[in-house]
């Protein structure tokens, strides 16, 4: 199996403690040590905000989480900028230790393609399932949050995708110009539908899993079956077969 993308996304921590232009000065041992317990703090403060978002809910203000974490607003602000800036780090945090890992988990399993594809769709699903808050907090419906995490996030997924479906046509002669926009396809739908279902939740999290399962598998077996070619997919009849037709 061809190797994974396992990079995309940076803790925001070292990004933002970084992120001056690059100096021909010496660092002194003092400043350097300084700069570390800059970063450890800051990880440690995201630590506490996860902790308090799980406490008190994906709406949970600025005074609420330094409440929770036992530090003052002022403290907060003295690592972080604003509360865009918390946020990005919270979700970078997220992305990084919980999210991205229960991910790769799902496709370093030797599975057959289907269960590779719902175990994957599991993992995403049953991730923000679990951790609601979280997810409502770093995504701020509809808030001026930097979203360029997110979208990092979207791209290193997209990446993750194309590489497994890229991998899997090999020596199958499936024509694989399309694989990156599937993959695309496959990880909007997917964050789409689950948006829609943490604001609904008209149905379980195990019934939403069968009918995403259900829809990605149907396109990817569709796009098997035409060997990846838009000519031939677009040569064959196409009528919708009856209910239970093999």
């Amino acid at each position: 199996m061809a190797p994974y993308p396992t990079r995309g996304v940076t803790l925001s921590t070292e990004a933002a403690l970084n992120s001056s232009p690059a100096r021909t000065v010496r660092v002194d041992g003092r400043k350097r040590r300084w700069h570390q317990h800059k970063i450890d703090r800051r990880e440690e403060l995201v630590d506490g905000t996860l902790a308090a978002i799980r406490k008190r809910g994906g709406d949970v203000g600025m005074d609420e989480i330094a409440s929770e974490i036992g530090v003052s607003k002022t403290v907060l602000y003295r690592y972080f900028s604003d509360k865009n800036d918390l946020t990005r780090a919270t979700m970078e945090r997220f992305i990084e230790t919980t999210l991205m890992p229960r991910i790769y988990d799902a496709i370093s399993d030797d599975l057959e393609e289907y269960q590779l594809v719902r175990n994957t769709l599991a993992a995403y699903v049953h991730t923000v399932d679990a951790d609601t808050d979280v997810y409502r907090f770093i995504l701020g419906y509809g808030s001026s949050t930097d979203k360029s995490t997110l979208a990092d996030f979207e791209k290193l997924f997209a990446d993750i995708v194309a590489a497994v479906l890229r991998d899997k046509a090999f020596g199958r002669d499936i024509d694989t110009e399309g694989v990156e926009l599937y993959a695309y396809v496959l990880v909007g739908g997917v964050q789409l539908a689950t948006d829609w279902w943490i604001g609904n939740r008209g149905m379980s999290a195990d019934t939403m899993l069968d009918h995403m399962t259900m829809m990605a598998w149907s396109a990817i077996e569709g796009m098997v079956r035409a060997g990846g070619s838009p000519a031939r997919f677009n040569s064959a009849p196409h009528s919708l077969p009856e209910p239970g037709d093999a």
